[in-house]
């Protein structure tokens, strides 16, 4: 199911008899949502116990629903069938649903079922249909790249004089924006949605779903090209959104060569070479940490300032100027409110924190569409008993506070937040709404003098903050203080590799997750607690104490533990982990423990050796080993397995075929033998992707659920989602004739810039890569290391790199990635991962 969800602002006061959700969202709409309303909308083939049962929310994802009663759930059809998950709703409190499968209403008398042809474009009818209540004006972004941060901006800019609805985050799609129009509201006089799409024909749905008074184009990049046959078809595609807007923004040299195409009644454009633009850039001014940027509007000239210097920002700046322009907002204002603009953090982060505790922190603004994904997303957290949230008061909401904050608290107690720390007069105001462990302090100072990490211990710690709160100063005394050299992990990195792969199955065949070697590098909970909340099926760990640490931190997935010690036997018991087993000590041993330790039936795995020939049974020991297990009927054999040898290799094809039919043939012998069916699984990453004859019950993903394909070079499909990254410590100038670093090997022939980051072999960073072998990423530029690897310290020539002390230095990302490190120094992307130090702390960012 995908990982959206959201709450609808406008709808219902009082139509529900649970007092708690009397102020769930504001004023009386327009239309009442009804059941049977929404059932003639969709012309539904309709099984209604209840037709004026009020529809307030709108949900697509079977994890995150909050009020049951009031929800109407849409099974949409994707990865994962979304009619697979109506029982366990069900069970939840959901009493209605919108499906395209015509079997459910027999099983579930009861429940209210709407029967349309397409899920999704119910979904989409819906929202259209309560966009067209509104008459205020609606700003639609796309483009390539910035869609979010120009939304973002806008709000940023224009909140002093509207109440705002806009897209929470970056939600875009098909999906998420119907959602996000949803939130449309009678308190709100103006809406910010943005639109994206990857193939022709999407955009259509969209356009008929935020149907925009005013059209935002932010530039035609490079983003979803390979969804397009060119890029006149990919921007013929995005002006679709544009037909019938009032008024189109855009950039006039992006564009040149298109002017018949143009959209909308009224054009304001930008340009740095054309004057007869609305605004005619002709002057940008990069200072060290701001930007003066002076343009041309009707003869006279305006200079407005940003705190930013790279290039994507000016560009989006002055495309927001442009919608300031549009909405005659007065140039003194404008000028005052540019200068004044916040970085956009799009994702939040997660970090360790004091005290064994745990920090999300999510604090560049405060809103309830985000309010509530981030919500979510400390749910998934298991790894601490305890749930704290540190909440802002949240501005430009446009319902009293009354209804904000009792919808805040409804949020809370779904979530199961046990500690709410409120900030702001605000939310103080609200305290008799929050039924649970809280506390409240007038602003941020006032929190602060108070503060004592004595206070926090072995908790999740969600930050929530708008950046007038300034909770920057709260994460600082949270977070445990880190080395500048940090990997960081994406999340949503990790799900879009899951979810590529998950495409690959039927679905029936389970997956098996592999979080060995602390996630190949890349964590251990952190990362086990996103899977089980996607349902993998399985995680395997190399050793028991891996498993253990995971039990210890609320992860309740089967696990197979892969190389299971005899001494560490009582521990494996004890946190319910499943032992493979491949020889006869093994499992002689695992027999012997059983009888004195354990009485009851436990599960194992069977590790068959097809040719790999590096651990496993051989076929000739089956009945041997059958025998075995018939005189211990205790012990269930919960899966058979092998290791292709060379599942990414097309020239050893005929050798994985043979693993596999010997290992079917031996898989057969020991159902026939045993008497029972179990689990049968021998495919890794590659094997998935080149073999789908061998993913039989269940497969086994490993490396390329961190983004990394052995079978397909650069697989643009996988998102690699680890960014090592440090930072430069101090720059030298040096002149021709002087050495760099051990053994005088860094050779300067002539004037050179040579910058130290902190970063080095003790890091993980192979010395192989010194001496001009391997390259950083500093400022977007390649720079050669020179010299040899220290142990904390690395050496980079910079001389043709205009950077300072302390700018970001990447050591692989997407673009110098991981795989192109490895091959420099002869080995593997693996070796690379599980090789980058403990002391390397790992940062987790979800967007």
């Amino acid at each position: 199911m995908k990982n959206l969800f959201l709450s609808k602002q406008k709808c219902f006061q009082s139509v529900h008899s649970d007092t708690h959700n009397n102020y769930i969202c504001g004023t009386m709409p327009l239309t009442p949502y009804t059941l049977q309303y929404i059932s003639n909308l969709l012309s539904a083939n309709a099984q209604i116990n209840n037709p004026q049962l009020p529809v307030e929310t709108l949900a697509i994802d079977s994890r995150k629903i909050l009020s049951p009663e009031i929800t109407l759930f849409f099974a949409l059809k994707g990865q994962r069938n979304g009619h697979n998950f109506i029982p366990e709703l069900i069970n939840k409190g959901v009493k209605s649903f919108v499906i395209s499968e015509d079997k459910w209403s027999e099983a579930y008398p009861g429940i209210n079922f709407l029967l349309v042809p397409d899920t999704l474009k119910a979904l989409q009818l819906v929202a259209a249909n309560h966009r067209k209540q509104f008459n205020y004006p609606v700003i639609g972004v796309t483009g390539s790249n910035g869609k979010t941060i120009v939304k973002e901006w806008l709000f940023q800019l224009l909140s002093i004089d509207h109440h705002i609805v806009r897209s929470p985050k970056s939600y875009n799609s098909q999906i998420g924006v119907p959602l996000s129009v949803w939130q449309m509201n009678d308190m709100a006089d103006l809406a910010i949605f943005e639109a994206g799409i990857s193939m022709p024909n999407e955009m259509l749905n969209l356009v008929n779903v935020i149907q925009p008074t005013i059209g935002v184009f932010t530039n035609i990049g490079s983003a979803h090209n390979e969804g397009f046959e060119s890029i006149e078809q990919k921007l013929t595609e995005k002006f679709k959104l544009f037909g019938d807007v009032n008024t189109f923004i855009y950039p006039k040299d992006e564009l040149t060569g298109f002017a018949n195409e143009i959209p909308g009644k009224q054009q304001i454009s930008w340009s740095t070479t054309d004057t007869s633009a609305t605004v005619f850039v002709k002057e940008i001014e990069r200072k060290s940490l701001h930007t003066k940027i002076t343009g041309v509007i009707k003869a006279h000239e305006h200079t407005i300032e940003i705190p930013f210097i790279d290039e994507a920002s000016v560009k989006n700046a002055i495309t927001c100027w442009c919608v300031l322009i549009a909405l005659e907002i007065p140039q003194n204002q404008v000028k005052q409110r540019m200068k004044e603009l916040a970085p956009i953090e799009m994702r939040l982060k997660l970090r360790k924190g004091v005290n064994n505790c745990t920090v999300i922190n999510d604090s560049y603004n405060s809103d309830l569409g985000s309010l509530q994904i981030a919500l979510d997303f400390l749910q998934q957290q298991q790894q601490h008993p305890k749930r704290t949230l540190i909440l802002s008061d949240i501005f430009q909401s446009g319902i009293s506070s009354k209804e904000l904050y009792a919808k805040v608290a409804q949020l809370l107690a779904s979530a199961k937040v046990d500690r709410l720390i409120g900030i702001g007069p605000e939310i103080a105001s609200q305290e008799q709404l929050f039924n649970l462990e809280k506390e409240f302090y007038v602003n941020t100072d006032a929190f602060l003098a108070e503060f004592s990490g004595a206070k926090f211990n072995n908790e999740n710690i969600l930050l929530k903050g708008s950046r007038l709160f300034e909770f920057e100063q709260i994460s600082k005394l949270l977070e445990q203080k880190v080395h500048e050299t940090v990997f960081e992990i994406n999340l949503n990195g990790l799900i879009q590799n899951l979810n590529y792969y998950k495409s690959m199955l039927q679905p029936e065949t389970k997956l098996m997750a592999m979080v060995k070697a602390f996630s190949y590098g890349s964590g251990s909970f952190e990362i086990a607690n996103v899977l089980q909340f996607h349902k993998v099926d399985y995680l395997a760990v190399a050793y028991v104490d891996e498993g253990v640490e995971l039990r210890k931190a609320g992860i309740k997935l089967p696990i197979m533990v892969m190389s299971p010690d005899v001494f560490a036997f009582e521990s494996l018991l004890r946190s319910n982990l499943e032992p493979e087993l491949y020889n006869f000590r093994i499992l002689n041993e695992f027999v012997s423990f059983l009888h004195t330790h354990h009485s009851q039936e436990y599960k194992i795995h069977l590790k068959i050796d097809t040719g790999m020939h590096r651990l496993g049974f051989q076929e000739e020991d089956i009945d041997k080993l059958v025998s075995i297990l018939k005189a211990n009927p205790h012990i269930k054999v919960a899966s058979v397995f092998s290791h292709l040898a060379a599942s990414e290799d097309a020239e050893e094809d005929g050798f994985t075929q043979k693993q596999l039919d010997l290992f079917l043939r031996v898989a057969d012998k020991l159902k026939q033998l045993l008497g029972y069916s179990f689990i049968r699984h021998i495919c890794n990453s590659a094997g998935i992707v080149r073999h789908p004859e061998a993913h039989l019950d269940m497969v086994r993903l490993g490396l390329g659920l961190y983004g990394i394909d052995s079978a397909v070079k650069n697989n643009r499909l996988l998102q690699p989602i680890g960014t090592l990254k440090t930072t430069i410590t101090q720059i030298k100038e040096l002149a021709p004739g002087e050495t760099v670093s051990y053994n005088r090997r860094g050779k300067i022939n002539v004037p050179s810039k040579i910058a130290t980051v902190k970063l080095g072999y003790a890091d993980g960073l192979s010395r192989k890569l010194g001496n001009g072998v391997g390259e950083m990423l500093v400022n977007g530029k390649r720079a050669p290391i020179i010299g040899s690897v220290c142990m904390d310290m690395t050496m980079l020539n910079v001389t043709e790199i205009d950077c300072k002390e302390t700018d970001e230095v990447i050591v692989f990302n997407e673009e110098l990635r991981v795989e192109e490190l490895a091959e420099k120094i002869g080995t593997i992307p693996y070796e690379v991962l599980t090789g980058i130090s403990q002391r390397v702390k790992r940062v987790y960012v979800y967007e």
